[in-house]
């Protein structure tokens, strides 16, 4: 085996990236305190081709050197929107026909495993707060929960984790 040298990665170039087809999957980043967490989702973004990047409430937004850290350029590929108030990001999409999926633990949340998306609808997936998770009113807002299945003794994983499982997870099943 042999490390392959980035010009062998056949990478797409930032003007290729806009026009290419992206998968029916909006993040929702809803008070997110680390600039840190907000840089590796666009990363995440970015590599498997996601549609959009909602901003909301105290997450901060491009162009910062923090979030420049970990995004690598990544913010200036995705298309990303801001809202002061996630209910107003959240009708928004449902007004475009989105289905509006809280990725957190609630009372008849889904598993990750047994959750398969439909591939002729488009999907947001919320993520909040580090601390506190998604609010309960943007819960009252969404079609269903999702929740990735935990063993150990936490009860959360960090929230960029979160959303590369779950970008991941749905690009998997998106293009299977």
């Amino acid at each position: 085996m042999r490390k392959l040298k980035i010009t062998e990665l056949n990478r797409l170039t930032p003007d290729d990236y806009k026009k290419a087809e992206k998968i029916s999957l909006v993040v929702v980043l809803d008070n997110v305190r680390s600039l840190h967490n907000v840089g590796s989702v666009f990363r995440t973004a970015d590599a498997f081709l996601i549609e959009k990047i909602y901003i909301c409430g105290i997450t901060a937004y491009p162009p910062h050197p923090e979030i420049h850290k970990t995004a690598l350029g990544a913010e200036n590929t995705v298309d990303w929107n801001y809202y002061e108030n996630i209910c107003d990001a959240l009708k928004e999409l449902k007004s475009e026909k989105y289905k509006l999926l809280a990725v957190e633990q609630a009372e008849g949340s889904v598993s990750l495993n047994d959750f398969i998306p439909a591939k002729q609808e488009k999907y947001a997936v919320i993520f909040g707060n580090e601390v506190k998770g998604v609010l309960q009113e943007a819960i009252d807002m969404c079609d269903n929960c999702i929740e990735i299945p935990q063993f150990g003794t936490k009860h959360s994983l960090n929230v960029s984790v979160t959303a590369g499982i779950i970008i991941w997870d749905f690009c998997r099943k998106l293009n299977t």
